[in-house]
C-alpha cells in the first residue's frame, strides 16, 4: 500500500465505519502506489479547497439550488470574494450551474449539475464521519 494511506484505528468508542455500499477497490489499485494523476489523489485535490465541500453541501441541503445570499448566510466565515471564486471554480468543473432567474429584478441561483449530485455521496460520508468523530477532531485542534 502507498504510504499516504493510514490504517484505520478501531476501538470501542470509535468503531471504523465500513462503507459496504461502495464497489470493491480494483486489485490494481490495492497493490500499486498512488501516481500523481490517480483518481483518489484527483478527488482529494478537488476536495482540498477550503470552501468547495461546504458550498456543495450547503446547496445540497437547500434542495439542490441556492442563491448567493443564502449561501453566505449559511456558511459562517465565507467572504463574498471567496464565495464568488469558489462558485466560479465549481462552475468551471461542471459541478454546479449558474442560472439567471427570469424575475424582476433578475436574480441568480446555483444548482447542482448531475455531476455535482454524484459528488454529494462522498461529501456527505465525510460530514457524517466528522460529526460521529467530533471528539477526535477536537483533540487534533
Amino acid at each position: 500500500m502507498a504510504d499516504c494511506i493510514l490504517p484505520a484505528e478501531n476501538d470501542a468508542d470509535h468503531p471504523v465505519i465500513a462503507s459496504s455500499d461502495l464497489p470493491a477497490l480494483p486489485e490494481a489499485l490495492k497493490q500499486a502506489p498512488f501516481t500523481e494523476d490517480c483518481a483518489p489523489r484527483r478527488l482529494l485535490r478537488l476536495f482540498s479547497g477550503k470552501w468547495i465541500t461546504m458550498i456543495l453541501h450547503a446547496i445540497h441541503l437547500m434542495g439542490g439550488s441556492a442563491r448567493p445570499g443564502a449561501l453566505q448566510r449559511n456558511i459562517p466565515g465565507l467572504s463574498k470574494k471567496m464565495m464568488t471564486q469558489t462558485l466560479r471554480e465549481l462552475q468551471e468543473r461542471g459541478l454546479i450551474a449558474r442560472v439567471v432567474l427570469e424575475i424582476m429584478p433578475p436574480r441568480v441561483e446555483y444548482r447542482l449539475t448531475p455531476l455535482g449530485q454524484r459528488f454529494i455521496e462522498p461529501i456527505e460520508l465525510l460530514y457524517r464521519w466528522g460529526a460521529h468523530h467530533a471528539d477526535l477532531l477536537d483533540k487534533l485542534g
